[in-house]
C-alpha cells in the first residue's frame, strides 16, 4: 500500500474545489464580455475564432483590436492576407456583425440594439448562466467523489466526511449565487436602453 500523501485530507479537497470553482466563475465572466450591450468594446470580438492558415485562432492573436468610439470597433490584422477570413468570421459569428473593409482595417459598426435583439441576447445570456452553473456543479461532483473515496479508504471518519460535504455544498451555493448575481447584472445592462 502506497504511503499517504498530503492530498488525502478534506481540507485539501475543499481548497482545490474552491479554486476550481473560482476559475469556473472567472471563465463565466470572461464569456459574458462577449455579449453585446450596445457599446463597442474589443471584448465583443477578441475571442471570435478565425480560420488562420487552417487552424482556428482567436482574433486577438492575429489582429490589433480597438474601440475608437462607442459605436465602432476597429480591427487591424497583423497579416493583410487574413483580412478576408477575419471578415467572414465576423459575419458568421452569433453576434450578427456587418463589418466593412477599407483594405487596411476592418470596421465593425455596433448598431443600437433593438428590443428583439436585446431579448435574443438575454436568451444567449441565460444559456451562458446555465453553462457556468453546470461547470460549478461538475467541480462539486468531482469533490464529492474525492471526499467519498477518503471516507471509503477510512482516511477520514463519516462525521468528518459529512462536515466536509456540508462545506462543499456551501461553497457550491456561494459560487452559484455569484453566477446568478453576475448574470442578473449583465441582463439589466443588456435591457437598458
Amino acid at each position: 500500500m502506497p504511503p499517504k500523501t498530503d492530498d488525502s485530507t478534506p481540507e485539501v479537497v475543499l481548497s482545490e474545489v474552491s479554486t476550481k470553482m473560482d476559475r469556473a466563475v472567472e471563465a463565466f465572466k470572461r464569456d459574458l464580455t462577449q455579449l453585446r450591450t450596445g457599446r463597442a468594446t474589443p471584448a465583443l470580438v477578441e475571442n471570435i475564432e478565425v480560420d488562420y492558415y487552417g487552424s482556428a485562432t482567436p482574433l486577438k492573436q492575429i489582429a490589433s483590436i480597438s474601440a475608437p468610439d462607442a459605436r465602432a470597433i476597429m480591427i487591424q490584422p497583423y497579416d493583410a492576407s487574413s483580412m478576408r477570413e477575419i471578415e467572414k468570421s465576423l459575419m458568421t459569428s452569433a453576434m450578427g456583425f456587418n463589418p466593412s473593409n477599407d483594405g487596411a482595417t476592418i470596421t465593425v459598426p455596433i448598431p443600437q440594439l433593438t428590443q428583439e435583439r436585446r431579448q435574443e441576447m438575454v436568451k444567449l445570456l441565460k444559456g451562458k448562466i446555465e453553462e457556468g452553473k453546470i461547470s460549478v456543479r461538475n467541480v462539486r461532483r468531482d469533490g464529492l467523489e474525492s471526499l467519498r473515496k477518503l471516507e471509503k479508504d477510512k482516511s477520514i471518519s463519516q462525521d468528518d466526511g459529512r462536515r466536509a460535504q456540508d462545506q462543499l455544498q456551501k461553497t457550491t451555493d456561494s459560487h452559484t449565487k455569484l453566477i446568478d448575481e453576475t448574470g442578473s447584472a449583465k441582463e439589466a445592462e443588456i435591457m437598458q436602453v
